[in-house]
């Protein structure tokens, strides 16, 4: 199937295309410019953009996301604003928010949406808790990468090989949610 993921971000697009292209799905990067609502929750975000994108894409399948890093000694901060703190402050200022402080645990969430040409469309979750680093460390990934190690890591996302970060990460999870959906719906 050929799925279109809406995103600038061309990481995105190589950390999808690297699970799915090999079990035969095509991803292509589509710049869409589809309206992104603040909202509480990473679903009601990509809820509305999938709505927005069923009215004015029809007939397409397209792919969209929306993923935070959830700072728990920031009250959950970026949390569903991480693109624009990551505009704003980026990861040298939630470290400089974090401190020395030693509480640095954290959670990377994602939410993935699937729009089918039909109109129907389905949601995946996926999370992976961590900590937050001291420094930045790594030149892979994107993002928040260089300033979040995984559970049961002491290397960051930006230190991680694709692979292995495809198979812990937040969006890796929601992947493969959507691996086992896409397995059954034809």
């Amino acid at each position: 199937m050929e799925l279109g993921l809406v995103t600038s971000n061309a990481g995105k697009v190589h950390e999808l295309a690297a699970v799915l292209e090999p079990l035969g799905h095509e991803v292509t990067q589509r710049e869409l410019g589809y309206p992104e609502v603040q909202a509480p929750t990473l679903e009601a975000v990509v809820e509305f953009g999938l709505e927005w994108l069923a009215q004015h894409h029809p007939d397409e399948a397209l792919l969209i996301d929306d993923a935070g890093l959830f700072v728990d000694a920031l009250g959950g901060f970026p949390g569903v604003y991480s693109r624009h703190a990551w505009d704003t402050i980026g990861p040298a200022g939630v470290l400089a928010l974090l401190g020395n402080g030693e509480e640095r645990s954290a959670e990377f969430r994602c939410v993935l949406g699937l729009l089918l040409p039909d109109g129907v469309h389905q949601l995946f979750h996926g999370s992976c808790r961590g900590s937050i680093t001291r420094v930045p460390r790594g030149d892979g990934g994107f993002g928040y990468d260089p300033i979040f190690i995984p559970k049961g890591d002491e290397r960051t996302f930006a230190e991680l090989p694709l692979a292995e970060k495809n198979g812990v990460s937040h969006r890796g999870r929601a992947l493969a949610e959507l691996v086992e959906y896409l397995g059954t719906s034809g």
